[in-house]
């Protein structure tokens, strides 16, 4: 059983199977979060709730002589009654105040896990593989109901938490905050890690000790964002990859979102993560329900490494859906760099006929081919081919790639809508505005409201209309701005802090239709690179564009920083022209191939204008990655080298049954008199034998571990190596 209730002390434990969960139901119907981390057998240990003084200024719950809500870990809290911390529910009520003060009603135990309402969300294939416990709390005063949902996924070795509000007042009431997870820790010896960046350096690793107040991540940009991720993690002081425990807070969501961190002047920790309070309220009626995401928490006491697999395994196989979700990935080229908008049917032929001489899989044909759209300044909304470019239309192009043996690919921004569209001429106020102000526009675009049926409807339609036109196997989804002036023409004033989440609501309509509809295409997430890298948008496309910034060497940091929670099969990587795009340098070709091999490869170039010698280096690269490709898109990731602080970057991935790995190494800059350095390797067995192909040097698994590979000697900047190890009998 991975969920025990004990009736004789009201206590509740969530058993995985290296991790124990505990809280309890104390005298007054506050739920008590008792313990978090490593497995233990006991459901007797509601000895750690005390009664104390703990002096002025506390007031007392129920005016219970030294029971102070201040100083115990509750579970799910509110603010003033009377604990006076960052609360994770705050509800005006019909009267104007925003005390609330909910008490255990009821609870029910289930085998699996029921979907949420609207939302992406871990599932189950079989009921066998999770357990849940719905905890039911009611303010019987404001006739309000909290049901929190925790569920327990005891062979991956995680719980996620959401919760939902029930209105059963007969007067409306706006929720001010709800955050879908709050854990109350007794000590703050932890260091905060972040993922952090802009756009073209997402995702970067920030970790900072805990101090006293309030620290927080969060966005209000209308998306998780390019400038941070729906994710924290806190990790004992001083551990790292390998040693430490580590407790990870990732947030299914792809909207504004809140990740905060109090430390209390006791020295506890309070760790919450959901929907972003700021400039959100939801007017909930009479009878109506509110159901927040869903957190994915993670317990590990051996690091960094540990947490990662635990996300990666579950995020591969319980979040990602669709036929692609256990299958290797197509090598694919994009025409995006290679052309821009200039382009017709001929040169995207003979860019897919070089291609698939290479052995490159998939062409995807990037922005331009549709409407008006010569520049990013037109036509978003106006989905029809421009057959001024694409003679013949889609079909006839795509069929004619089919027959070169590659699959074909196409990108859509649908989120959008430019002001000289077609669209936006017949529609006007489809887009997200506030009447009277001006329509800041991006990239001379502005953003559809997808909080509205109508406009979701139309999406649909014309996505669906496309998609059947031609043999198209792969979208690329894009999203190139963040929302302005939010506000909708649809909605009466008391609901227009609604319109960001009831865009993401509708998006993910979209999202659920088209996904559904045509099951045989792989849908890859995209949002000017990776500013939608989340779990929200995992749920309906298992890979997401990485980051716009192709160099080999700011995607060490990205890929790094990405991987402590997202999959490396949920990467997309890419090789890119030189001088890069973002940065002007001019890295090898084996090394970018290196570095984009660590994740779903690709190319984003003009195969036509490479040497014969570059396509032989291309056509080796695309070789070799099938002989690899599903060790890395599925195997087991290790970070052996953090970039963040060294000159160099080293990782490998090994296969799930430890028969092969592939150990890839990086280094930024030459150094001068340096002796040849060795490379631990990690997670071998310690008793075999391993065959580094391509030299044929058989090696100790004790060796490759405690004594290192070989790196040799490095010349010059930018270099890489990558060695394959075979496992071999002894």
């Amino acid at each position: 059983m991975g969920i025990i209730f004990n009736k004789d002390n009201s206590l509740v434990h969530i058993k995985s199977k290296n991790t124990s969960y505990i809280f309890k139901i104390i005298e007054t119907g506050h739920l008590i979060n008792l313990y978090w981390g490593r497995k233990i057998k006991s459901n007797k240990i509601d000895y750690l709730i005390k009664k104390r003084q703990c002096g002025s200024f506390l007031a007392d719950l129920d005016n219970i002589e030294c029971l102070h809500m201040e100083a115990l870990t509750q579970e799910y809290p509110s603010y003033g009654n009377p604990d006076l911390r960052s609360p994770a529910i705050q509800i005006k009520l019909s009267n104007g105040t925003t005390v609330t003060d909910f008490r255990y009603e009821s609870h029910e135990i289930y085998k699996g896990k029921r979907n949420l309402k609207g939302l992406p969300a871990t599932y189950v294939e079989n009921e066998d593989e999770a357990e849940t416990i719905e905890i039911t709390l009611k303010d019987k005063l404001a006739n309000l109901r909290v049901i929190l949902t925790y569920t327990v996924f005891e062979n991956y070795d995680a719980i996620t938490r959401s919760c939902k509000v029930i209105n059963d007042s007969n007067e409306e009431v706006d929720i001010l905050r709800i955050l879908s997870t709050s854990v109350d820790f007794r000590h703050s010896d932890f260091d905060l890690i972040q993922l952090s960046g802009s756009w073209a350096r997402e995702r970067h690793i920030v970790r900072t000790p805990l101090r006293s107040g309030t620290q927080c991540v969060e966005s209000r940009r209308g998306a998780s964002s390019h400038a941070q991720n729906p994710f924290i993690a806190l990790i004992s002081n001083g551990g790292d990859e390998d040693n430490g425990e580590v407790y990870g807070f990732n947030l299914i969501y792809s909207g504004n979102f809140l990740a905060n961190v109090e430390v209390d002047m006791h020295g506890q920790a309070r760790a919450q993560i959901g929907i972003n309070p700021f400039d959100f309220t939801w007017n909930l009626e009479s009878g109506q329900e509110f159901q927040a995401p869903e957190v994915v928490m993670v317990y590990s006491p051996n690091g960094l490494t540990g947490m990662s697999h635990i996300y990666h395994d579950l995020y591969r196989e319980r979040l990602c859906r669709g036929i692609y979700r256990d299958k290797d990935r197509p090598i694919l080229i994009n025409n995006w760099e290679a052309t821009y908008f200039d382009f017709n049917s001929e040169k995207i032929k003979e860019i897919a006929k070089d291609s698939s001489e290479l052995g490159i899989e998939l062409f995807v044909l990037d922005d331009g081919w549709f409407g008006k759209r010569d520049n990013d300044d037109c036509s978003l909304g106006d989905w029809f081919v421009n057959e001024e470019k694409i003679q013949g239309g889609l079909n006839s192009l795509a069929t004619s790639i089919n027959e070169m043996g590659m699959q074909f690919g196409l990108w859509f921004e649908p989120e959008m809508i430019s002001p000289n569209s077609i669209l936006y001429k017949e529609h006007p106020d489809w887009c997200i505005h506030i009447d009277g102000r001006l329509r800041s526009e991006a990239r001379r675009q502005l953003i559809l409201d997808l909080s509205r049926d109508e406009v979701c409807d139309a999406v649909i339609e014309m996505l669906t209309d496309i998609l059947k036109s031609a043999p198209i196997s792969y979208v690329k989804w894009d999203m190139n701005r963040n929302m302005t002036e939010i506000g909708s023409a649809a909605w009466p004033a008391k609901k227009q802090k609604e319109v960001a989440h009831r865009y993401m609501l509708g998006l993910y309509r979209i999202l659920e239709t088209i996904t559904t509809s045509f099951p045989n295409i792989l849908f890859e997430s995209c949002s000017g690179g990776g500013g939608r890298f989340d779990g929200g948008m995992l749920y309906y496309m298992p890979q997401t564009w990485t980051s716009d910034d192709t160099d080999a060497i700011e995607r060490l940091k990205i890929q790094e920083g990405t991987s402590l929670v997202y999959p490396t099969s949920s990467m997309g990587s890419h090789v890119s022209a030189v001088p890069n795009h973002q940065v002007h340098r001019i890295t090898p070709l084996h090394t970018r191939g290196v570095v984009a091999m660590a994740g779903s490869f690709g190319y984003e170039l003009d195969v036509t204008k490479m040497s014969d010698e570059e396509k032989k280096e291309v056509k080796s690269q695309v070789e070799f990655y099938k002989k690899i490709r599903h060790t890395v898109q599925f195997g087991d990731l290790y970070r052996l080298i953090s970039v963040f602080d060294s000159n160099e970057s080293a990782w490998m991935n090994l296969d799930k049954d430890g028969m092969s790995a592939v150990v890839s190494y990086v280094k930024k800059y030459g150094e001068p008199n340096v002796l040849p350095k060795r490379l631990k390797i990690k997670a071998l067995d310690k008793e075999a034998l391993y065959e580094v192909v391509e030299t044929g040097e058989v090696f100790g698994g004790d060796e490759l571990m405690y004594i290192g590979l070989e790196i040799g000697e490095i010349m010059g900047d930018f270099q890489a190596k990558v060695w394959t190890l075979k496992k071999v009998n002894n």
